[in-house]
């Protein structure tokens, strides 16, 4: 993962209104990505939680997309400082996919195609937080956004809500994953402005 799109940069803007400190507007949807971008079919995807314990629980593309879906509307934030506001997206909360899976794990670490991962609290995953999504605006999520499916965790900064989702190990201890054994920060409030270690 050794390929780093343009724009990690970011670009100084107006803050608007309803924005974290330091981000501005923006009406596209900027393509970041480390290294490139993975093109998974359908048919040979799969999601798979893994406890502490080994014990998995596994989905395949249609076995995840027969489960209740949500339509969530949020607003995301991207470190880079740039801020998308009520974007539309469909998928499978984390609510449903953690339901009556035995852990005592306090944090998760996000797989995804192509080798990226991701430290989250698992507190952050429960309680309407967190979904599998793949659908974005009302169509398929395309393969540069994180298609087919990706990580929606919208409180967070938005390399949170890893592209190419593949699974979930959960642990006792929190393991820091692509971006923040390069120096982010393990936990990336856009409120608080958690970009890097320290702030």
């Amino acid at each position: 993962m050794g390929i780093v799109s343009p724009g990690f940069q970011g670009r100084r803007r107006p803050s608007g209104p309803n924005l974290p400190p330091g981000q501005y507007l923006t009406e596209d949807f900027p393509v970041l990505s480390a290294g490139p971008t993975p093109r998974v079919p359908p048919a040979e995807w799969e999601f798979v939680i893994t406890t502490e314990t080994g014990d998995e629980h596994r989905w395949s593309w249609d076995e995840m997309w027969a489960l209740p879906s949500e339509t969530p509307t949020v607003d995301i934030h991207c470190v880079t400082h740039w801020s998308k506001l009520g974007t539309n997206w469909q998928g499978v909360s984390l609510d449903t996919l953690l339901d009556g899976v035995d852990t005592a794990a306090d944090y998760a670490l996000v797989h995804s195609y192509g080798g990226y991962t991701t430290n989250l609290p698992l507190d952050d995953l429960r309680d309407g937080q967190a979904w599998v999504v793949h659908r974005y605006d009302g169509a398929d999520l395309p393969a540069e956004h994180g298609g087919p499916a990706r990580l929606l965790v919208p409180h967070l900064y938005f390399w949170k809500s890893a592209k190419w989702v593949r699974g979930i190990r959960l642990g006792l201890t929190d393991e820091p994953g692509f971006w923040e054994t390069a120096g982010y920060h393990d936990y990336g409030d856009p409120w608080r402005e958690q970009r890097y270690q320290g702030d």
